[in-house]
């Protein structure tokens, strides 16, 4: 007797994680770290488990605790582990320094890792599972050629099989050069359904404009606020027109905006106590693509975007403030309020 088919999860992502050891001050005055879990691509999983729908994660981590720490918290958080375990090489390790109020500092102490051995087997597995969205970011393909492989598969394999495709840029200085990043990203990129990035990222993907041989700089210093919108809708603008379906630009404290076919929407961001900003891209990414899977339209999905990037600002840590469907309107209450 033939076994029913299993339901594709919701959301499918891979990359690395890892133990994030924060501080709440100077690294180099000592103190407590507290241990976490970090991630770009686990933390949309666990939004988008948190929101209500099913999520996936592909990866490797090392045979020791760092690694059983990480299994154990996505498995807590509700999310199905396509992992490995990698009997000699180390899960990797990142220090979060709170240096002000205003600044955090990240020292990443990665290279060589568990994770960076990702690769297009782990990857064809949990696609064989199916799923409705294959997210993936710009930071995978910068750990190793295995990895870059693995995601170069990945994307063209998932469009071909007409799974939604959301690419999320996420450039990491520490991981390559912006030369390095646009030679990869742009050829990614144009698989992608969804694009996903901050101002001052879509010249990595965009292609160029007619006539130059690189594509615009948006964000350039100094330049106007008007100069800087129309390199960003020149830049969405060539995306669209290579297929990408929507460009989600993240504006951090001045919100968001997607442009699409139909035009541009934009909306402010949400106004909240600001504790700590790391995650709250990721946050975003989730709220937004749980909306799509909810089968909400754009406005929606970005206002879903914003308000669950306003609970990881306003709460410490990369995820763990991240909310659940009935607590999504605690934010419209009165600021300092208490619920009784």
């Amino acid at each position: 007797m033939t076994a029913p088919a299993l339901d594709p999860v919701g959301l499918l992502t891979f990359g690395e994680s890892m133990v994030s050891l924060r501080s709440t001050g100077p690294l180099a005055n000592g103190g407590t770290l507290n241990m976490q879990v970090a991630g770009a691509e686990s933390n949309v999983a666990i939004g988008v488990a948190r929101l209500g729908h099913t999520s996936a994660w592909a990866g490797a981590v090392g045979a020791d605790p760092h690694g059983e720490f990480i299994v154990t918290q996505l498995r807590g958080e509700g999310v199905h582990l396509h992992h490995s375990v990698h009997p000699d090489r180390s899960t990797g390790v990142m220090f979060l320094e709170q240096r002000t109020a205003d600044l955090s500092r990240a020292f990443y102490y990665r290279a060589g890792s568990a994770g960076a051995t990702i690769s297009r087997d782990h990857v064809a597995a949990a696609l064989d599972g199916g799923a409705r969205i294959l997210h993936l970011t710009g930071i995978t393909p910068a750990l190793s050629a295995e990895a870059r492989d693995a995601v170069e598969y990945a994307a063209e394999r998932a469009a071909g099989e007409g799974i939604v495709v959301s690419f999320d840029v996420n450039y990491r200085s520490k991981l390559w050069s912006r030369d390095q990043a646009r030679a990869v990203l742009g050829l990614l990129a144009r698989h992608a359904t969804i694009v996903i990035a901050s101002d001052d990222e879509l010249d990595l993907i965009a292609p160029p404009q007619a006539g130059s041989g690189a594509a615009g700089r948006p964000g350039n210093t100094g330049a106007s606020d008007e100069a800087t919108a129309d390199v960003e809708a020149c830049a969405a603008r060539r995306l669209l027109e290579a297929g990408v379906r929507e460009v989600v630009v993240k504006r951090g404290a001045a919100g968001a905006a997607v442009y699409t076919a139909e035009g541009l929407l934009e909306a402010p961001a949400l106004a909240v106590t600001c504790l700590d900003t790391v995650g709250a891209g990721d946050a975003f990414t989730a709220g937004y693509l749980s909306a799509l899977l909810g089968g909400a339209k754009v406005p929606e999905r970005l206002h879903r975007g914003i308000l669950a990037g306003a609970f990881a600002v306003s709460t410490r840590g990369d995820w763990e403030g991240l909310p659940r469907p009935e607590e999504l309107a605690l934010l419209d209450a009165a600021r300092g309020s208490t619920q009784r």
